[in-house]
């Protein structure tokens, strides 16, 4: 709602991001690359939003220092995903279609038609960024962009897929035939 409760909220949130901030893009950047470090302060913030009622009084910073070094520790497991996802990708560059890791192959489907392929010249056939370019009559430099999306997207995907996967057999157990409904801490 848009209440009073809602404007103390935005109220504190504000004098907490005002010190926090700047501190927070160091922090950041000492660690990361300075893109990087906007998106991790970014979803810093977005948590620090949604739990400011739980920001202790007069170490709102240290708070702050925490939640964002788990969203760099998100990050580089998410990085770290991405990569095993490139190196499998190069481990089946030559791969048949058919063939493989399932995983791989139902991200692949999540993609549009215009990353599927580029992908795919890229693995499959092993062109390099301006070898793609040629292929599609784009720049060099558009095609080496394009491929780098297209492995992110990939990479999200894999990501996607996993968490569904994981999500559908999260929760239950089975007991004979019935799988059981367990919670889960939140």
């Amino acid at each position: 709602g848009h209440g009073p409760h809602m404007n103390d909220r935005r109220t504190r949130f504000e004098a907490i991001f005002r010190e926090v901030y700047e501190p927070l893009q160091r922090y950041a950047r000492r660690r990361v690359d300075p893109a990087s470090a906007d998106d991790v302060v970014a979803e810093a913030l977005l948590v620090v939003w949604r739990r400011v009622d739980e920001a202790p009084n007069g170490l709102a910073l240290p708070w702050c220092y925490g939640i964002t070094r788990r969203c760099l520790a998100n990050r580089r497991r998410s990085d770290q995903r991405q990569a095993n996802v490139v190196d499998r990708l190069m481990g089946e560059r030559n791969a048949p279609p058919g063939d493989g890791d399932p995983l791989l192959w139902a991200a692949l489907d999540e993609l549009d038609a215009d990353d599927r392929e580029i992908v795919r010249l890229w693995a499959w056939e092993e062109l390099q960024p301006r070898e793609i370019a040629v292929v599609l009559d784009i720049s060099a430099n558009a095609a080496a962009i394009r491929v780098h999306r297209a492995k992110r997207r990939l990479a999200d995907a894999v990501e996607r897929v996993d968490g569904r996967k994981s999500a559908a057999d999260a929760g239950h157990r089975r007991v004979g035939n019935t799988p059981l409904e367990t919670k889960e801490a939140t």
